[in-house]
């Protein structure tokens, strides 16, 4: 069984043939890689190094055991830094960025008031479907 689905491969090549990337493009080489792995990664080379030579992207990615795998995903990050480049704002990476800046935002003091007002106004209607003896 592969480790990368073909669903995932077609994915990643729409995504690159939409900014333009070529394969000719990147410089591919690979080294050993360090971390957890024991053995497998001191005899092997499994991490991959990209470069993107039109833009000068550098992206190294050991993130797995496999070399196969660990290929697939130091293109996938390579896209997304690229996207970041070319799209600016419009890319998905800073649309999420976007995102958790407003969550984390403050709200000001009208919207705070605003808020306040809506649960007490709630707080009074729930109030009243109290059952008649609690009120005695």
């Amino acid at each position: 069984m592969p480790p990368v689905s073909e669903t995932k491969k077609k994915e990643l090549q729409r995504r690159m043939d939409a900014l333009g990337l070529k394969e000719s493009d990147i410089r591919e080489h690979f080294v050993r890689s360090s971390g957890p792995g024991g053995q497998k990664v001191n005899k092997a080379s499994t991490c991959v190094v990209l470069k993107h030579i039109p833009t000068g992207i550098e992206v190294k990615c050991q993130q797995e055991r496999s070399q196969t795998l660990n290929r697939y995903l130091a293109r996938r990050i390579l896209v997304d830094k690229l996207e970041v480049k070319i799209l600016g704002e419009k890319s998905k990476a800073q649309k999420q960025k976007w995102k958790i800046k407003k969550q984390k935002q403050k709200r000001n003091k009208r919207a705070k008031e605003k808020i306040l007002k809506e649960k007490k106004k709630q707080s009074e209607k729930k109030s009243l479907r109290k059952h008649v003896w609690d009120y005695e």
